[in-house]
């Protein structure tokens, strides 16, 4: 399919304060990565090759998605297949809020499975999804969002304490710790082996297996997180890659691109009310208290 027909759309809910988005016409891949927030997604049409925590999975159409903090994750189109898709990102402490709220206890939730194959609760997310899309009222974004997460909570969900997470041993944890607190610095593979008792090979190996990305997979993943707060606060992208740890803009574009499917500049639109113009490939809407703006 030509670029031109391409279309990836996000939209920022300022009262829920989640990104919803859709993406219509993709072939591109999406390397090896996770992300710091939860994903509830599903696949309008095409088919995808899925990649999650070792496990492989077939997707096509009406194929719910299902991605805690951390679960590392990447696809690739079946068949040369275009992919259209839509999903919401949820923040940890709100979706722990609403979890809360809906339970009537302090909750952490984790899904307890990455996909759900033909699922009637892709109905609910494109409801919330066309909520948000249409800048509709706040009442009934509200109403969309928590009937939503009720349904996936209720039926795959469990907190951490009734659920088996294997965790990364001390050592690889206080790497990640490291990397989390010192992602702007020029980190080296010598630095994190004096935090640890392993040789380079094996440390590169062990993180890997146990993390799921590879040492500078994850700092690269910390430094693009990082980025994209800087750009929701109104920081430049050229600063915003600088502060984020970033070796040149150029790299930190094409990256950016390559994980998100936008531009920085596009990613900043969302959280921007005056911004003009955007590129014909990726339109980008900034949605908030029943306010649309679609460009």
């Amino acid at each position: 399919m030509p670029r031109e027909q391409e279309q990836r759309h996000v939209y920022y809910d300022r009262d829920l304060k989640i990104e919803a988005y859709n993406l219509s016409g993709i072939v591109q891949k999406f390397p090896n990565h996770f992300h710091k927030f939860y994903v509830i997604g599903f696949v309008e049409g095409g088919r995808r090759h899925l990649w999650c925590k070792a496990q492989e999975y077939d997707l096509t159409a009406g194929d719910l998605i299902l991605f805690n903090p951390n679960d590392n994750h990447y696809c690739a189109p079946l068949g040369g297949e275009i992919l259209d898709y839509r999903a919401v990102n949820i923040p940890p402490d709100i979706m722990e809020r609403a979890a809360s709220e809906i339970t009537g206890k302090p909750f952490v939730p984790h899904f307890t499975q990455n996909v759900v194959y033909q699922s009637d609760i892709t109905q609910s997310l494109g409801r919330l999804y066309d909520a948000i899309l249409k800048g509709g009222p706040r009442l009934e974004r509200e109403e969309a969002f928590f009937f939503l997460l009720h349904q996936v909570l209720e039926d795959y969900a469990a907190p951490f304490d009734e659920v088996e997470i294997i965790q990364p041993n001390p050592q690889i944890q206080t790497l990640c710790s490291y990397m989390d607190e010192h992602f702007s610095d020029n980190i080296t593979l010598d630095d994190l082996l004096t935090m640890t008792s392993f040789g380079k090979s094996y440390l590169i190996r062990s993180f890997t297996r146990q993390v799921g990305v590879s040492p500078y997979r994850y700092l690269q993943t910390v430094r693009l997180t990082r980025a994209k707060k800087f750009l929701e606060q109104g920081v430049p992208p050229i600063d915003a890659s600088d502060r984020a740890g970033f070796s040149d803009q150029s790299h930190f574009t094409n990256f950016f691109r390559e994980f998100t499917g936008l531009t920085p500049k596009q990613y900043q639109r969302i959280f921007t009310d005056s911004s003009t113009g955007t590129s014909r490939n990726a339109p980008v809407g900034n949605t908030g208290y029943g306010k649309r703006e679609e460009r």
